[in-house]
């Protein structure tokens, strides 16, 4: 899938000493993004090797039907996993935070959002802090207000302001169990035996809406006054709800071979 920055146009603001950024999409290249995100869905879902076993075993017909059993059908639950998506793909591609793992893998019911921290970033360094955490909330609503990115303010302020144990833990847990042992066991370190200090983590709020959010998110960000970094991005699509359905109906068409 092509990046984010491939199909949109950005506007960064600086704000009490911290960004906002505005994305809007270029209108001449919506219809690619969409292609691209449909073709990138699947694998937030389901691992490229299960899918690829499944289609090597099965049969192409099988593998489509495990795709599909994978996707929430539900508008709101659609909405809030694409802006997941998108927001981790934001920050694999912008940030100095490789988003870890797509933990949408793991949801318990199509058709039911995760519990935890919306986005968990990584960033291995050297020196005695070993790893520093991003933490992030996401919003999507086609028309955003200012309740939903106070509610995302009063997520990232749980745990005084740092990512929750039980997030950790989960990620730390998929990571041992993908073999990635080195990443898993700093997370383990920085629970179980240093602590985490706030100079460890970053903050960060995802928005996706069908209005501009610039003014919103600058307002929660001109009255924060803690001491942890903080950055907002606004990924604005007209046409919010239509965009989200165009996503999952072009995976169904990749899947019919269409």
């Amino acid at each position: 899938m092509g990046k984010i920055e491939d199909w949109v146009v950005a506007t960064t603001v600086d704000v009490n000493g911290h960004t906002v950024a505005t994305l809007k999409p270029d209108a001449t290249k919506l219809s690619g993004a969409i292609d691209e995100l449909a073709t990138a869905l699947p694998s937030h879902y389901a691992s490229k090797k299960r899918i690829a076993s499944i289609l090597k075993r099965l049969g192409k017909s099988a593998a489509a039907a495990y795709v599909q059993n994978k996707l929430p059908t539900g508008s709101r639950i659609r909405s809030g996993d694409l802006a997941e998506i998108l927001a981790s793909r934001y920050v694999e591609e912008s940030t100095d935070f490789p988003a870890g793992i797509s933990k949408l893998r793991w949801k318990d019911h199509r058709e039911m959002a995760m519990r935890g921290d919306d986005l968990i970033g990584l960033q291995p360094v050297d020196g005695p802090e070993k790893i520093r955490f991003l933490k992030g909330e996401v919003k999507s609503r086609a028309k955003l207000t200012t309740s939903a990115v106070t509610d995302a303010r009063k997520a990232l302020t749980a745990f005084q302001q740092k990512p929750s144990p039980h997030a950790l833990e989960f990620i730390a847990d998929r990571l041992h169990e993908d073999g990635e042992d080195e990443l898993g066991n700093l997370i383990d370190d920085a629970l179980l035996v240093d602590g985490i200090a706030l100079k460890q983590v970053s903050h960060l709020i995802f928005t996706f809406s069908g209005n501009n959010p610039s003014a919103i998110l600058a307002k929660n960000l001109a009255a924060y006054m803690g001491k942890v970094p903080q950055s907002a991005v606004g990924l604005r699509v007209d046409g919010h709800q239509d965009f989200i359905a165009s996503v999952f109906k072009k995976v169904g068409e990749h899947a019919d071979g269409e």
